[in-house]
């Protein structure tokens, strides 16, 4: 036996298409993009504005949703979802709330880095730990979130879920 067949084996097959290699770099595509928003945000907000580190991250986090969403539905699972103002709305929401696992794991370990493990890193005078925890923590939560984008936003690998189908229209 192979190990793509003991792998294979080992994943559900509800999983299996999210390991197209396409696909998942798309994803990996969209989140440079969430990412490089987020960074923005939390570096305007921190360092021009005087946001608190944990503040600032949020909001640049909320950003990076907004912007990864849209871009997600329109390119790395355009093919996946009803069609309809009502189930784009609905994915948003669910969108929305597996991005806050995502956060949730993207905060704890940029606290982490932050805290206990806070180095200094002087760039141009200003303390660019702050970003590289911050790109470290994103890329933590990345594996997290696509899995779970997938298979509850988008619902890949579910039947019902290929778009055409005759849900609300609008969108």
């Amino acid at each position: 036996m192979t190990f793509k067949d003991r792998f294979q084996r080992l994943v559900p097959a509800r999983i299996e298409p999210l390991l197209s290699g396409g696909q998942f770099w798309q994803f990996i595509s969209v989140g440079v993009l969430g990412a490089i928003a987020d960074t923005t945000v939390l570096t305007l907000t921190a360092f021009l504005f005087g946001l608190a580190d944990v503040p600032a991250k949020l909001m640049g986090a909320e950003v990076a949703i907004l912007v990864m969403f849209v871009l997600n539905e329109r390119w790395t699972f355009t093919g996946h979802g009803t069609r309809g103002y009502r189930p784009f709305v609905r994915r948003l929401g669910k969108s929305h709330l597996v991005r806050t696992g995502g956060v949730a794991v993207q905060l704890t370990v940029f606290w982490a880095l932050l805290n206990p493990y806070r180095r200094q890193l002087a760039i141009a005078g200003i303390d660019g730990w702050l970003v590289v925890a911050s790109l470290l923590s994103i890329g933590v939560a990345t594996l997290v979130n696509y899995i779970f984008e997938g298979l509850f936003t988008w619902q890949v690998g579910s039947v019902k879920a290929q778009r055409g189908g005759t849900g609300d229209s609008g969108q």
